[in-house]
């Protein structure tokens, strides 16, 4: 389930986000420190082509999901997610989390956002997010370097339509 963010968990998303796996696997690695995380959430709340939302796993916040490109009329977005790795492994939840993250941001771009298509970036190294995203009917649809912490690395393009998902 994907709800609204409130208040007092801002400080919890940019924990998570700053977390050494989920920075490793994202396209900005460094630490965001906390102005530069008050600065964005800031500017997400002013920004109505943006959509940041938590994920829900077992009745506990358990995740970030981020929808850009919303704008009135348009049919594609993109996505982007991190969990709370550490609440999900000291539980026993992290795959199960995992799929239902990608299954619930999914389900919330063609249902209430109305896209029809769903878009993503992946790092060519992060195998297991690609799995996922192919398990869920994604398709790579391009790649091309970027610079990334400070290294040159292939990203890959994902895209998922309406019709392929199931």
């Amino acid at each position: 389930m994907l709800r609204a963010v409130h208040d007092h968990e801002v400080p919890d998303l940019r924990r998570w986000r700053n977390h050494p796996r989920v920075r490793a696997s994202s396209l900005t690695t460094h630490v965001i420190a906390e102005t530069e995380h008050t600065r964005w959430w800031a500017g997400v709340c002013r920004d109505p082509a943006r959509q940041v939302l938590i994920y829900v796993h077992e009745g506990a916040a358990a995740g970030v999901v981020t929808f850009s490109g919303l704008t009135p009329g348009s049919l594609s977005a993109e996505w982007g997610f991190y969990l709370d790795l550490d609440g999900l492994e000291r539980t026993g939840a992290l795959l199960p989390a995992w799929i239902g993250l990608e299954r619930s941001a999914i389900d919330h771009a063609f249902g209430p956002l109305g896209l029809s298509t769903l878009r993503g970036e992946v790092l060519a190294r992060n195998e297991p997010a690609r799995g996922l995203h192919r398990r869920f009917g994604f398709t790579e649809v391009a790649v091309y370097p970027r610079e990334v912490g400070g290294v040159r690395r292939d990203v890959i393009a994902v895209q998922l339509n309406r019709e392929d998902y199931s």
